[in-house]
């Protein structure tokens, strides 16, 4: 969001309210910073103090308009903005943590995402397929969702997500990864919503059949630890490399030849446009959020969620095919910068605030 608060921040006060650790990464914006703990599992006790320190500081400081990003976040926060008679409150959705569920967990969790609708004033989606599930699902009253541009929160920096031959080379040297291998990239959580797991067995069918193949792993272990990544490859474990949580995945894509993202559930697969634009095609999963980030036999291969058999044969089409590579990694470049360009989606999203803070 730093684009978009640097452009905010040149027309109106800006306020940030996020973790304690976040400070240092946003001591570069010409914002007011006040930490406050939300933790991302439930906490009942420590998730009530958080709302009333909500109320408290919204009533104080009267806000025009409140924007909240995040699940639990976005309920707390709609939730005091509301208490707090805040007129202008603005949620944005970024995907559904009970799409993957089932049972009570599913309805109680889509039940907040239900409260967070109610309580907002203006709610954004971050892809025009996940405001129509949420629609579908009954969640999201038709005509209430919006979409900034063609979708993703804030689109694609250009200065930073670019084909970059120098760094290519420079990163796969620190991994010690030939120039000349092919290289598969992950980037985000290793846990099973992601696809892990069905990664890791499509890699490990894949390096069983030859050919010289590297899996390159970044982001931070959650439910699925690396070393049960190493487990499933078995023999073929030296071709893992793995990096921990990285604030330069720039640097990770322009390395990668093949970009994957196997998951089950996104709101949109904001790495999947940053791999574009560094001329990296991808193969991922075909569900809703995914379909608009990647134009199927176009810029990327999208394969039936959990099919393991079929993200083998995408992930070996492009491996076995260097022309194919090139072109879709082209074609991925360029839509990328022409749908996604993080300048186009700050103007607009700079434009929707002006919007609704003139009516105010």
């Amino acid at each position: 969001m730093k684009g978009h608060i640097l452009a905010i921040a040149e027309k109106w006060q800006v306020t940030i309210i996020s973790s304690p650790d976040d400070a240092g990464l946003l001591s570069d914006l010409d914002a007011q910073f006040i930490p406050l703990s939300i933790e991302r599992k439930a906490s009942p006790l420590r998730d009530l103090l958080a709302l009333v320190h909500m109320v408290i500081l919204f009533r104080r400081e009267h806000f025009d308009l409140v924007h909240s990003i995040m699940p639990k976040t976005g309920l707390l926060t709609m939730l005091a903005g509301w208490l707090a008679c805040v007129p202008v409150r603005m949620h944005t959705f970024t995907g559904q943590v009970w799409a993957t569920k089932r049972g009570w967990k599913r309805s109680a969790l889509k039940l907040f995402d239900r409260l967070i609708v109610l309580f907002a004033t203006h709610v954004l989606v971050d892809s025009p397929s996940q405001r129509d599930f949420l629609v579908s699902e009954g969640v999201l009253p038709q005509g209430k969702g919006m979409v900034i541009g063609r979708g993703s929160i804030c689109g694609v920096d250009a200065q930073r997500f670019y084909p970059n031959a120098q760094m290519r080379d420079l990163v796969r040297t620190e991994l010690g990864i030939g120039i000349e291998q092919t290289v598969i990239l992950f980037l985000g959580r290793l846990n099973r919503d992601k696809g892990m797991l069905d990664l890791a067995t499509a890699f490990a069918d894949i390096a069983s059949r030859g050919g010289d193949v590297v899996l390159v792993l970044v982001g931070a272990e959650e439910d699925v630890p690396f070393s049960r990544v190493q487990e499933i490859c078995g023999v073929h474990r030296e071709r893992l490399h793995r990096v921990d949580f990285t604030p330069e995945p720039e640097r990770y894509m322009a390395a990668a030849d093949i970009f994957c993202l196997p998951s089950y559930r996104e709101g949109f697969g904001q790495v999947i446009i940053e791999a574009a634009a560094s001329g990296v095609p991808t193969v991922a999963s075909r569900i809703y959020g995914i379909t608009d980030a990647v134009e199927d036999g176009r810029t990327g291969l999208l394969f039936p969620v959990g099919d393991v058999s079929a993200l083998v044969q995408a992930l070996l089409k492009l491996i076995g095919d260097d022309e194919l590579r090139r072109q879709m990694g082209a074609a991925a470049s360029a839509r990328a910068l022409a749908l996604f360009s993080s300048e186009k989606n700050t103007k607009e999203m700079l434009a929707l605030y002006g919007e609704l803070l003139c009516r105010r």
